[in-house]
């Protein structure tokens, strides 16, 4: 049976909490009273323009309710701060369950941080081996056991009834005491014979002199005669009495336990070692790199160590050691150690004409290494530092320092001692350098042994069920061990989604800040499998998104707007996706999911004649790619997540073009063949990403484009400020003078909670205003500074557009609010902290910085820009990138949005798929050549919108192709 809707079941009142969360009268932000009932256990998204309060809704309302709520059920410790606490402004709240948020954050930066760890799967994997994995010896292979009482019970029994044996352990003497003395503590402690060789002689005859004394040799090797007994029939009524026996044995062994009968001799251990090596048994700790335990003790757990840097000795991969890719070999002088190694290592088969990247990494370890017989580039360093005493030896080792794999554990930042422990043949670095669907396809494959099912199987179905969720959730291309700082914040984002989906919770109130961040438009039906499950599990999902598939497939839909910032804060339409008005509505939601408004297709694309070609990229999963990137013009870069977009434009054109225009080619040493093109037609190059803009919380819109520079200057001419004796100086909030010193110009103080996240509170002093009274009485047409740090941008607009011949600044001020306004951020409050700024809007604020001040041929390279941006926000945005280019930049885009990709002059497509399989040029080309692309996933999902915003025609646009220069 389908759950109920509220439109299904009008009749229903709207107060019953236990199938509703109901809201009554918010007001938070620019929310205007707005009272609204969400279907519990169902999917509801919240949507609009950006600033019209979709956030200010889910997040500020419910889920700080819901937090709130929950602090109040703790000890009276943190309850005391509860009262502090600053409620939603909001009539009442309804049926709120316990709420989870899940944000755009930043990755982690810490290197520590990887998938495996923030996902919380290497936990349960470090638990996993500790509880069944086995250790090998490295010299032998075989398997190390601590040999109990029962082994060596079990093998008594083996030897036949009625068999003669003795239980023995060695006789260890210690240093400081004479033979004699020992044997006579032994004989005082109980035990009455001795082995020597095969004969069996009494202590007391040795002690008193009847028995010759034992040669050192045969000292050496004596036996302390614990126990003589016979194998008997009954085992069990036995084992009392050889059981105590053995344990003795083990105890004046010291680990040690012989047993001798007439055939030979058997040892027994209960230390955990082999082949004359003492190993560390598996816990937790031995395979955690944030332990001192399981730390690799060179780099201390973090893979990288201050030492040779492989990208400085050699600087072009596509060499082979024959051509000369090793740099510090050149030269009339050191180019003896080049010849060397061929003539060393060409007699052993290694692959002298191969291209470095395509080594394998034996084949690296023996070039870096060397081996029997063959001297190699770690060699060639320790010369150097044997002769430092020259100064032309110091020089050249300090030209190749710098951040190097650990030469110890290559990168996998556990002891030695932690890969000793396999489980199905694999070591616990094996699985962490698997991609997550390979892992995932191992792990159901593995059958544990019986005796290890008791401990393992829970431990084994938890790793398989998280691992699962990944491959389930889009990122099956990702492995554990890749620093989270590398990730996107969609990839981020889906990890801490499926983190939560794996604890399994009932009841809650899940709050996501759009997840489909990053995910192409193939695997957004992963996204909607993973929030069904939750709301199947009896959870309440609300999800503030943009993306129009996951939207429709919404149970229950919410816009916000009619548009942003004062002008928002209204619920323009409040039902189910599925039935849509038919007639004109004020939401714009609604307009653009009937088809009714649209982003228009161009009518032609603009032609370009210059490029930069990128010629045998082969990065990380790059398969020696040749790419072409053209110049002034819109150039759309895209395909499925982890097919290898933000290697190519990130870390090769990015990096390279900087390197280029800092160092001429010859700096141009990436991993790629090089760079070729019209590569003077760009005076400069920027990456425009979604990471955060610093780690100041004073920082803010106002402030990163100098806009509040103007302002301070304006408020330091009014006449009161002059009379008063106020510079520009004391309207800071970043000096001592005017600001408030209570709280330092925060307008909040931070409470430590111990145990919780830290709480920061109103400072009581300026009640959040930041400055001194004083200061807050000099004002400008009746607005004092605060005033205008808490305006937004577009009523910053409003109000100087009428004062432009008031004063000097205004002109200035008015220029870089419109620009703020340009790039879609007209409902951003000039003095909002940028720390609480999105992954979207601080790349526009940065865009807007540079809209402000950059006037040279600009190379900009921007990572998914549409973060966070209804539809008709990136119409606004693709004209100010169509103005840019206008200008004569260029602009290149890492996107998914198919509504960018449409509008784009050329399109650049990698894949097929992510990870291994993916990073090949699919396809670069027009739109509406993309389209007609079978291979290409993105020009599917491209082609199908077409046909739905021209459902008459079917027919694809005609526009002017492009032309470019004949290389």
């Amino acid at each position: 049976m389908a759950k109920k809707t509220i439109q299904e079941d009008p009749q229903t009142d709207p107060t019953d909490t236990e199938e509703y969360i109901v809201a009554h009268g918010v007001r938070v932000n620019n929310l205007k009273n707005v009272s609204l009932s969400i279907p519990r256990d169902h999917y509801t998204v919240f949507t609009g323009l950006s600033g019209s309060g979709k956030s200010s809704l889910a997040f500020d309302t419910l889920y700080a309710e819901g937090q709130r709520r929950y602090v109040e059920s703790l000890s009276v410790y943190a309850r005391q701060f509860v009262a502090k606490m600053a409620k939603p402004e909001v009539d009442y709240i309804l049926g709120i369950p316990p709420a989870i948020a899940i944000e755009q954050r930043i990755p982690n930066r810490t290197p520590r941080s990887t998938v495996g760890t923030s996902s919380e799967i290497y936990d349960y994997l470090r638990m996993f081996f500790a509880r069944v994995g086995h250790t090998f010896s490295p010299i032998s292979g075989e398997e190390v056991k601590r040999e109990t009482t029962e082994d060596v019970v079990d093998f008594i029994q083996s030897l036949g009834e009625g068999t003669p044996y003795m239980i023995c352990a060695p006789l260890l003497i210690p240093d400081d005491r004479a033979p004699m003395d020992h044997l006579a503590i032994l004989r005082a402690n109980g035990y009455s014979r001795v082995l020597v060789g095969d004969e069996v002689q009494r202590i007391n005859d040795l002690v008193e002199g009847k028995e010759e004394l034992p040669s050192a040799r045969q000292l050496g090797e004596m036996l302390l005669v614990i126990d003589r007994l016979r194998v008997e029939s009954d085992a069990d009524a036995a084992r009392g009495r050889v059981g105590d026996s053995v344990e003795t044995a083990f105890f004046e062994g010291h680990g040690d336990c012989r047993i001798v009968w007439r055939d030979g001799v058997r040892s027994f251990s209960d230390r955990f070692e082999a082949d004359g090596i003492v190993f560390e048994e598996p816990t937790d700790k031995l395979f955690s790199f944030n332990s001192s335990i399981g730390a690799c003790p060179t780099c201390e757990g973090f893979s990288m160590v201050m030492g040779i840097d492989e990208d400085l000795v050699v600087p072009d991969k596509s060499l082979s050691v024959r051509e000369g890719c090793v740099q510090c070999w050149h030269g009339p002088k050191m180019s003896r150690w080049q010849r060397r190694f061929i003539t060393q290592a060409g007699d052993s088969g290694f692959p002298l004409d191969t291209p470095y990247h395509e080594l394998t990494r034996e084949e690296k370890n023996l070039l870096w290494h060397g081996g029997k017989g063959v001297w190699g580039i770690d060699d060639f360093f320790d010369f150097l530092r044997e002769n430092q005493h020259k100064m032309h030896f110091r020089i050249m080792l300090a030209r190749y320092r710098g951040r190097s794999l650990c030469p110890d554990c290559q990168g996998r930042r556990l002891r030695k001692e932690a890969f000793y422990v396999k489980v199905g043949g694999k070591d616990i670095g094996d699985l962490v350098e698997m991609p997550v669907s390979r892992l995932a396809d191992w792990l159901d494959a593995l059958k544990l042994p019986e005796e290890d099912v008791k401990v393992g199987a829970r431990l084994l179905d938890e790793l398989r069920r998280r691992v699962r969720l990944l491959v389930d959730i889009g990122l099956g291309y990702l492995t554990l061990d890749r620093v989270s700082g590398t990730l996107s914040g969609g990839e981020s984002q889906r990890i801490n989604l499926a983190t939560s989906l794996g604890g399994g919770l009932i009841g809650a109130l899940y709050v996501l800040d759009e997840p489909s961040i990053g995910l192409h438009a193939r695997d957004s039906h992963l996204l909607i499998d993973i929030v069904r499950r939750l709301t199947d599990a009896g959870n309440t999902v609300v999800v503030v998104e943009h993306d129009e598939e996951m939207i429709r497939a919404a149970d229950h839909l919410v816009d916000l707007g009619p548009l942003a910032g004062r002008l928002g804060g209204e619920i323009v339409y409040e039902g189910s996706p599925k039935e849509l008005p038919a007639r004109k509505s004020k939401s714009l939601t609604v307009e653009y999911l009937t088809g009714r408004m649209m982003i228009p297709w161009p009518e032609e694309r603009h032609p370009f004649s210059h490029t930069i070609d990128i010629k045998g990229a082969y990065r990380h999963n790059l398969k020696n790619i040749d790419v072409s990137i053209p110049l002034g013009v819109i150039t759309v870069v895209t395909g499925v997540s982890g097919s290898g977009k933000s290697t190519l434009m990130k870390d090769l054109l990015y990096e390279g073009m900087s390197k280029y225009l800092l160092y001429g080619l010859s700096g141009v040493k990436l991993e790629m063949k090089g760079l070729r093109g019209d590569l003077n037609a760009v005076d400069r190059v920027e990456y425009v990403d979604q990471d955060a803009l610093g780690l100041s919380s004073r920082s803010n819109p106002a402030t990163y484009i100098d806009l509040y520079d103007d302002l301070r200057s304006l408020m330091g001419q009014q006449p009161l400020a002059r009379q008063m004796g106020f510079g520009p100086g004391d309207f800071s909030f970043n000096r001592e003078g005017g600001r408030c010193e209570n709280c330092q110009g925060e307008g909040y103080v931070t409470v430590e909670m111990q145990f919780m996240a830290d709480m920061r509170l109103l400072c009581e002093e300026c009640h959040g205003k930041r400055f001194k009274d004083d200061i807050l009485e000099v004002t400008f047409h009746d607005k004092n500074i605060y005033d205008f740090l808490e305006m937004t941008v577009e009523e910053a607009i409003d109000f100087f557009t009428p004062l432009t011949e008031e004063a000097k600044e205004v002109p200035s001020i008015l220029q870089g609010l419109q620009v703020l306004s340009d790039v879609g951020l007209g409902y951003v409050h000039l003095g909002q902290s940028s720390s609480t700024l999105s992954g979207g809007e601080s790349q526009r604020l940065k865009l807007a910085s540079y809209l402000a001040g950059v006037t040279e041929k600009s190379l900009f390279i921007f990572d998914e820009p549409t973060t966070g941006l209804h539809i008709h926000d990136i119409r606004t945005l693709m004209g100010t990138f169509r103005r840019l280019v206008e200008a004569g930049h260029t602009v290149v885009i890492v996107e998914h949005n198919l509504e960018v990709v449409k509008l784009a002059d050329h399109v650049i497509d990698l894949g097929p798929e992510g990870g291994l399989e993916g990073g090949h040029l699919v396809f670069a080309g027009t739109p509406e050549e993309l389209m007609e692309c079978k291979e290409s996933y993105t020009g599917q999902y491209l082609r199908q919108l077409y046909d739905r915003q021209h459902p008459a025609t079917k027919r694809r646009p005609k526009t002017k192709k492009p032309t470019t220069k004949k290389q």
